[in-house]
């Protein structure tokens, strides 16, 4: 049980992120802190005065979690990426987009420029950032632009070098005229070396120069001057708090670091999806004394990706690993793409790789028996589950239930659990098509026949693009040039790159390790039925309901098996069952209240919601519609007389 009180007092004052759950635990807030301690008690004191909707979202809370940063600006980052991917019921949500400004170098060009950019292209240049500061940005570029004397103009050079006067840059000593020569190509570059030096954090000697200038200036009485230098400096600080939370490339990627110490450790997982990190996970993992950092990641590794349907390009590891070459091999072949295993030493990433190292070692020191419990009720549920019915593992749990009233409206629900926990992006809804009526066995039989078609035919378009990849990497391999050339960098390469990614997604491809039907024998067998008819082999296991419609065992194997209502098994599957219950009986609300607004008019050919909403401005009603000539519905805005007719003829058709 999550004891709020106690779990108040482990908070850090650092700065981060902290993530409100309901009971049901789905994500209802999201926010930021410069100071985590003071800013979630606050939800929680008697005198309190958030406003109604937080107070009503207090109510709500089950349970937090926080994820801390090195800074508020991090923070701030972290917080938009978790709203975006989320959209916690009690956040505020922007309609527009917004975009964080990027610094461009374009080290493609002959003479590099340094540019301000709103979006990062995939062009050949050479981005940092996003940064939340755009001021500050602005800032820095002036001051590269004093300190390194790089050009911005857009002349193209050296083609154009010496055919037009300098700017006025060169004139106020800001640029050092390559356009007219003043300076070599070799010299440049060592002016944009530097620039790229300071970019990626480098900026101590700028510092010491511009505190210097400060100084001097103050001395000479130059207090102009030295206010700029001051104001210089300042925006460095701002700029200088590096982006780690978003990066500058924006591939999928999984940073993983742990902290240990003799029985327990604890790994935590940042997911970075299209540059942007989205969320994280930790796993507490029962360990021997002398276990090595480097056991510990390889072993986590095996487990987590064995499970995991998507696999990511690059893995960023705390430390170096034995197996490297045997990982990266397996988790290639398991993606259908290359995927990298590397240590960062430097830079952003190695940052970055530390703060979910500091987040592991804040969870093992404060929540490790919050994490025991957890594991409790999620994968020793699931093992206990595996154990009572005689399975070799399970991981992925699928559960399906049929709702409709008297046959209107049937749908169909598909939740997923793994390692004992909702995998909501694998929710899948149905909407029953070939069976009118209130039959559910055969409602049921469809969604499960759409549902594992749906995965075999998922499973042969990722063989497929595998086998094409392996032939590209082993064309390669083998270095043929002309071959080569052909198969790497095209369109073609990049959509097959891209549809890989989007079948790994699907969530039909990844079959579960047991069914669980919300019903017995009968459900049981018409799933078991489906199974056999398309050559799958998924055990399938029934919850059977007392005369209160609570569940009292498992059917599995033509036998009902009983089940102490005292064990954590037990739980799991009952909130498994009242999961796909909600999840049916939301979807079935939602069409019933669709069906409940449907007009008559949307019946007749020819009439939109243009048409039917001037109707029923002018004439006000139904009836009055029904009882117009066709001259009287012509005259109504949007009408024409062939629209007329039509509605004329469906109200007065024999």
């Amino acid at each position: 049980m999550f004891d709020i009180q106690e779990e108040l007092k482990k908070l850090p004052g650092k700065p981060g992120v902290y993530i409100m759950h309901d009971e049901k635990d789905a994500i209802i807030y999201v926010g930021k802190a410069i100071s985590l301690k003071n800013r979630v008690r606050q939800y929680f004191q008697s005198s309190r005065n958030l406003g109604i909707k937080k107070e009503q979202m207090v109510q709500q809370i089950a349970r937090f979690e926080y994820i801390i940063t090195d800074s508020e600006l991090e923070a701030l980052v972290l917080e938009c990426n978790l709203i975006k991917e989320h959209r916690p019921k009690y956040n505020t949500m922007l309609k527009d987009d917004k975009s964080y400004p990027f610094i461009k170098v374009t080290v493609n060009e002959e003479y590099p420029r340094v540019l301000f950019a709103r979006r990062m292209k995939k062009d050949k240049g050479k981005y940092f950032g996003p940064y939340t500061n755009a001021g500050a940005v602005k800032d820095s570029l002036e001051l590269i632009r004093k300190l390194y004397h790089v050009r911005t103009c857009n002349r193209n050079l050296p083609k154009d070098i010496g055919k037009e006067r300098p700017c006025l840059y060169y004139h106020i000593k800001q640029c050092k005229a390559p356009c007219q020569g003043y300076i070599s190509q070799e010299e440049y570059q060592a002016q944009i070396e530097g620039v790229l030096d300071f970019l990626n954090g480098d900026y101590k000697k700028m510092m010491k120069e511009l505190e210097q200038k400060m100084l001097e200036a103050s001395d000479e009485l130059r207090f102009e001057d030295a206010v700029e230098y001051r104001d210089l400096m300042q925006s460095i600080q701002k700029i200088g708090e590096r982006q780690k939370i978003t990066g500058s490339q924006g591939i999928d990627k999984d940073v993983i670091a742990m902290a240990a110490d003799e029985e327990d450790a604890v790994v935590q997982v940042f997911f970075i999806r299209d540059g942007k990190m989205i969320g994280r996970d930790h796993f507490y993992l029962r360990i021997a004394a002398d276990t090595s950092q480097s056991q510990v990641l390889e072993s986590f590794i095996k487990q987590f990706y064995a499970g995991t349907p998507f696999i990511p390009k690059e893995l960023m590891l705390q430390s170096e690993i034995d197996e490297i070459t045997v990982l990266e091999e397996w988790l290639t072949k398991k993606r259908g793409q290359r995927v990298h295993i590397h240590v960062p030493k430097k830079g952003s990433k190695e940052k970055l790789v530390e703060l979910a190292a500091r987040n592991a070692q804040m969870v093992l020191s404060q929540d490790r028996e919050k994490l025991k419990r957890e594991e409790g009720r999620t994968i020793g549920a699931m093992k206990e589950i595996c154990d009572l019915l005689g399975l070799e593992k399970l991981n992925r749990v699928e559960s399906y239930d049929i709702s409709n009233i008297s046959g209107f409206e049937s749908v169909g629900s598909m939740v997923v659990y793994e390692k004992g926990k909702p995998k909501r992006n694998d929710y899948r809804k149905f909407k029953i098509k070939s069976v009118k009526g209130p039959d559910d066995y055969a409602s049921m039989e469809e969604v499960l026949t759409r549902r594992f078609k749906r995965g075999l035919s998922e499973r042969e378009e990722q063989a497929v693009l595998a086998e094409q990849t392996a032939r590209k990497e082993q064309a390669i391999s083998e270095d043929l040039p002309a071959r080569t050339e052909t198969l790497i960098g095209t369109d073609t390469d990049s959509k097959a790159s891209n549809n890989t990614e989007d079948i790994i997604q699907g969530g039909f491809s990844q079959f579960p390790d047991i069914i669980l039907m919300d019903g017995g024998k009968g459900q049981v067998h018409i799933a078991e039925q489906v199974l056999d008819n398309l050559g799958i082999s998924i055990p399938v296991c029934g919850m059977v309901k007392d005369d209160n419609h609570r569940t009292r065992g498992l059917y599995y194997h033509d036998q009902e098996i009983p089940i102490s209502h005292s064990t954590e098994g037990f739980k799991l599957i009952t909130r498994i069952q009242d999961e796909v219950h909600r999840f049916a009986i939301e979807y079935h609300r939602l069409l019933r209240s669709k069906g409940q607004i449907h007009s008559i008019l949307d019946d007749i050919e020819g009439i939109g919601p243009a048409r039917r909403k001037a109707l029923m401005k002018q004439f006000q009603s139904i009836e009055a519609i029904q009882n117009a000539s066709v001259e009287e519905l012509s005259q109504a805005p949007s009408m024409n007389e062939r629209a007329a007719k039509q509605v004329y003829d469906f109200f007065h058709k024999e």
